[in-house]
């Protein structure tokens, strides 16, 4: 298979989808790697490493997308990206589709064959393609949250972990999965106050054991979030409908009566947030301020930190971005559930069940099928 890899050119995107020994382990199982120049600078590789490692250097994006049968990428792809895309073409990134028309119809009409790194499955129903990603998001939301909480950034003007005689913050974590459980250990690890909610209660008992002891595990209820919001420095949103519509539990009437100066992190606005006000944002220009609480949404979080999360990114994908060469698409689906469900579309019809109910108006079924 002829696989390409292209440039990111999201906003402040500075992940690559292969390293350099992604591109060796696929040329010496007789695959061919197109990547095009400068594609891991970002995260510190030159072209030179993968060209020794057997990767033909492409000038520009335009002729890469032409000659590829497989394009692999770090994010979704950009406009001018999606008229490059043909019919029958593979792509393996992230899409999150259901936070997106424009791309979702995009992708449709080009007939591509998306397969989704944010919904492929394992054996155990975990998915390992999102969660080094999630880990990342998770302390990175309380980084950037602690960040924000300083007055030149608007907020409160409160060191997260406060110092002898002056309280720390007040941290409330909302879903306790991946992004979560990270966000919860990186905050009580700065010495603030934290609440975990999730409504999964083997989870937030499982939480309990093993959290340390200035993390409260709280079952999440409206009343509760609302309780527990308006009370709180730092909020972050960490749940995760797998390939769906976030939900959203801050909305505006909520958030007028928190704290000004207050700071919401959305690791959640990939899929659309859960917050009301929220709206995707960049590293460039991160934060915006709505009733006189800040907002931080960026919506490619790991990509700040390119080094750590392209390596870690690509340790996940690699596997299954052989297998995928190997196998051709209707092997790789073939091979179990798991992978089925990271086939989000195929030849114009939407095949993620929710992505469809994201957009009933839109195609979905099997190819082919009434």
């Amino acid at each position: 298979m002829i696989i390409g890899v292209p440039a990111e050119i999201k906003q402040d995107e500075y992940r690559v989808a292969m390293l350099p020994v992604g591109v060796q382990l696929l040329v010496g199982d007789g695959h061919k790697v197109l990547f095009q120049r400068g594609a891991g600078l970002g995260s510190g590789y030159g072209d030179a490493a993968y060209e020794r490692a057997g990767a033909i250097l492409i000038d520009s994006a335009k002729e890469l997308f032409a000659g590829a049968e497989m394009i692999v990428k770090v994010k979704e792809p950009q406009p001018q990206e999606c008229r490059l895309l043909r019919r029958g073409q593979i792509l393996f990134c992230y899409f999150h589709f259901a936070a997106s028309r424009r791309l979702t119809e995009c992708c449709l009409e080009q007939g591509i064959a998306a397969v989704a790194y944010e919904t492929l499955a394992d054996a155990g129903g975990r998915l390992p393609l999102l969660t080094p990603m999630s880990e990342i998001a998770g302390k990175l939301s309380i980084q950037e949250g602690a960040k924000c909480l300083e007055k030149p950034m608007m907020g409160r003007g409160i060191l997260l972990g406060g110092v002898a005689g002056v309280a720390p913050a007040t941290v409330l974590v909302i879903g306790a999965g991946v992004v979560g459980t990270n966000a919860a250990r990186t905050a009580a690890g700065l010495g603030a106050n934290v609440t975990i909610m999730d409504i999964n209660l083997d989870r937030l008992r499982y939480l309990d054991e093993v959290m340390p002891a200035n993390v409260t595990t709280v079952y999440s209820d409206p009343h509760v979030v609302e309780d527990h919001a308006v009370r709180a420095d730092l909020v972050v949103g960490a749940v995760l409908i797998p390939g769906g519509k976030t939900p959203v539990l801050i909305d505006r009437r909520l958030l007028r009566r928190m704290k000004k100066g207050a700071v919401l992190v959305d690791v959640s606005i990939d899929q659309g947030g859960c917050f009301e006000t929220s709206h995707p944002t960049t590293h460039s220009d991160p934060v915006f301020v709505v009733d006189g609480v800040v907002h931080y949404c960026v919506s490619n979080m790991p990509g700040a930190v390119g080094r750590t999360s392209s390596r870690a990114l690509c340790n996940a994908t690699l596997p299954y971005c052989r297998q995928l060469a190997d196998l051709g698409l209707d092997g790789f689906i073939g091979q179990g559930p798991g992978y089925r469900a990271a086939l989000n579309m195929r030849d114009g019809r939407i095949t993620c069940s929710a992505v469809a109910r994201a957009f009933p108006d839109l195609p979905a079924g099997e190819p082919g099928a009434a």
